[in-house]
């Protein structure tokens, strides 16, 4: 039995979107698995008793996608998203005891969040709303677009300032069409219904610079339609609302300040008559929104549940809602929860290791086994944790996978993988990067250097600037990741110091192009949807100014700043073999970053090649099509063996 190759891709299945009965008996779930012969991911919705007393079996699957099952208020029904009748996933509702799923709504853009009224008679759920110019469906005759906000797409999404999204209301009985209950142009995101049923809250920017601002409210608003009002303060980025069963406050997730990233989310709740906030995590110094974001915080009879990042971990979190204690753990360890939820006092979550992708738990009893077929055929490699001291005397969380069928006796060529962000973590879960580079032959290095979320705030603000209060990305977190390398290279003596290769992707791709502008030793690299040119990055980025917040100035304020961190000012430097990979509709680092390298790198005759996969995002290498994620394996690890082998 071998360890990960590229083509393992197609046979990954996973579970996800927990949701409980409101009795707390069954639970349903997605299984995600990759089509090859579709070249896509197709969902299908299972139900499990919730006390694992029986095997999970399959409730709702078609020949498409089928997702976020969410129970009705009695139980007797669930309503859920599929792709079976159209492109875009429209909402369904079944009856559990049997029965077809009945359509609800027949729009052209996707039904993303559903949620049931308190009285299980209406739906509510989100949809981007078109623009009438995309009635037209001849380009080349539609009308050109007039843009006046600086948010006006989104990587993986395209363009949305001439399609928002709102939110809608629906007769779950089907008896009518679904109404739109917000307007305006600026997103609307996250639905939560008063326990009476008369109101919503979600979160928006509605002010008139809305676009020009990082803030973000919560706002109320009559089921039954009419004008949305603000309840928080415009003092940050407010979102995830999750209303209590009195009626009286919200939850809701909070970041501080403008302009002042990276800061923690902190669970906090709010009165909704008077608006004054209390927030419940000030003392826990942890981020409360993982990346990727799960859910909203969760009431329950002993408090809001929620989860958050801790040391490359990300447990599940209980907290007082009424401020009487301080947050504790619910479910802790070595693991990534991915998803929750609680109902009748069961808690039930999906959780995933670095050997495992995710499985659905009641507390610790495992009631889901559809990743058994995949771990049982592959050798999957169990990463060893250790701590490396950088240059100023800091402790780095670093770990290494040992490549699979090791040998003690033999040394093994090492790739130092670097994660995106900067402001996320790598964890304790699985990733198929790392299994498929160990299945390859290659100990895999990495860490959460300085710039990382999963610790205290402070270590995620130590790469501000250079135009703010700190140094700038390429310097402490560049000591970090180089001692992480270092380290393992002196504990560990199957380690080869004379074949390393380092690569990235995102910020990890800006670390692995500031790298080799900076050291000789490595013997090749990847770079993948890196930001190269800061300069440029901020106006062809969706995000671009946004990085104000990390950076401390525009770049017309201080372009000196954004040169002294851009790996382009130092590419004439760059001996490294480079292999530049990039996707062309990638919207967060837009293309034109790798161009940019390319174009210096082969007119000073550096050894460099360029590949750019069509039709891809920035999440290529997460949810791009399954064939070039192959692909993309295929090719990086092509490119280490002919510098490493």
């Amino acid at each position: 039995m071998g360890g990960m190759q590229p083509k393992d891709l197609y046979r990954l299945r996973w579970a996800g979107s927990p949701r409980l009965s409101p009795d707390g008996t069954t639970v349903a779930f997605v299984v995600t698995r990759v089509d090859e012969e579709t070249n896509s991911y197709l969902g299908d919705i299972y139900l499990a008793p919730s006390d694992g007393s029986a095997p999970a079996r399959p409730f709702v699957s078609s020949e498409r996608s089928d997702g976020n099952p969410v129970w009705s208020p009695d139980g007797s029904h669930i309503a859920f998203t599929s792709t079976r009748s159209s492109d875009e996933a429209q909402l369904y509702v079944i009856p559990v005891g049997g029965g077809e799923a009945r359509r609800l709504t027949d729009l052209p853009e996707a039904v993303e969040e559903v949620a049931w009224s308190p009285d299980g008679t209406r739906i509510a759920f989100s949809a981007r709303v078109r623009d009438a110019a995309y009635e037209e469906e001849d380009e080349r005759k539609r009308e050109p677009r007039r843009i006046t906000r600086l948010s006006y797409r989104l990587d993986n999404v395209g363009w949305t300032f001439d399609r928002p999204r709102h939110l809608f209301v629906v007769p779950a009985d089907g008896s009518a069409p679904p109404e739109q209950l917000t307007t305006g142009e600026a997103d609307d995101s996250g639905i939560a219904w008063s326990p009476d049923g008369t109101r919503i809250a979600f979160a928006s920017r509605r002010e008139p610079d809305w676009d020009v601002s990082t803030r973000s409210d919560l706002y109320v608003v009559p089921s039954a339609g009419g004008e949305p009002r603000r309840i928080t303060s415009m003092d940050g980025s407010c979102g995830a609302p999750s209303w209590s069963p009195d009626g009286d406050t919200i939850a809701y997730e909070y970041r501080p300040g403008e302009w002042d990233d990276p800061r923690h989310a902190r669970i906090a709740v709010i009165d909704v008559a008077s608006g004054t906030r209390r927030i419940l995590t000030e003392d826990l110094d942890r981020n409360c929104s993982p990346y990727p974001h799960i859910r909203e915080p969760l009431f329950t009879d002993r408090g809001l549940l929620f989860a958050l990042e801790d040391s490359g971990n990300t447990p599940l979190y209980r907290v007082p809602a009424d401020g009487s204690g301080k947050p504790e753990p619910v479910i802790e360890g070595d693991m990534c929860v991915t998803g929750y939820d609680s109902a009748s006092g069961v808690v039930v979550s999906a959780r995933t290791t670095p050997t495992c992708p995710a499985e659905i738990y009641t507390g610790d009893t495992r009631i889901s086994h559809v990743t058994d077929a995949f771990t049982s055929g592959i050798e999957l490699q169990a990463p060893e944790r250790y701590l490396a001291t950088s240059a100023d005397g800091s402790e780095v969380e670093c770990w290494i996978v040992r490549p699979a069928g090791f040998e003690p006796d033999r040394r093994y060529p090492v790739l130092l993988n670097i994660h995106g962000g900067p402001f996320t973590q790598y964890g304790n879960r699985f990733f198929d990067e790392f299994q498929v580079y160990a299945g390859a032959g290659y100990a895999v290095v990495y860490c959460n250097p300085r710039g990382s979320s999963g610790y205290g705030e402070a270590w995620g603000r130590a790469i501000r600037g250079p135009a703010a209060d700190g140094p700038g990305m390429g310097s402490v977190d560049y000591d970090d990741v180089m001692a992480a390398l270092d380290t393992a290279l002196q504990r560990y003596d199957f380690c080869d110091p004379d074949r390393l290769g380092v690569l990235g992707g995102s910020y990890g791709g800006f670390m692995t192009s500031w790298i080799v502008s900076h050291t000789d030793r490595f013997k090749a690299a990847v770079s993948e949807r890196a930001v190269n040119n800061w300069v440029s990055f901020f106006g062809s980025s969706d995000e671009g100014p946004a990085f104000k917040g990390e950076i401390g100035a525009w770049p017309f304020e201080d372009v000196e700043a954004y040169l002294r961190i851009s790996p382009t000012s130092y590419a004439p430097r760059i001996n490294t073999p480079l292999l530049i990979l990039h996707s062309e509709n990638d919207l967060r680092c837009n293309i034109e970053q790798a161009q940019h390298l390319f174009a210096i790198l082969r007119l000073l005759g550096k050894e460099v090649e360029f590949v750019r996969f069509p039709a891809e995002s920035h999440e290529l290498s997460r949810s791009g099509a399954p064939v070039h994620r192959v692909r993309r394996f295929e090719i990086i690890l092509e490119w280490f063996a002919r510098y490493l082998a």
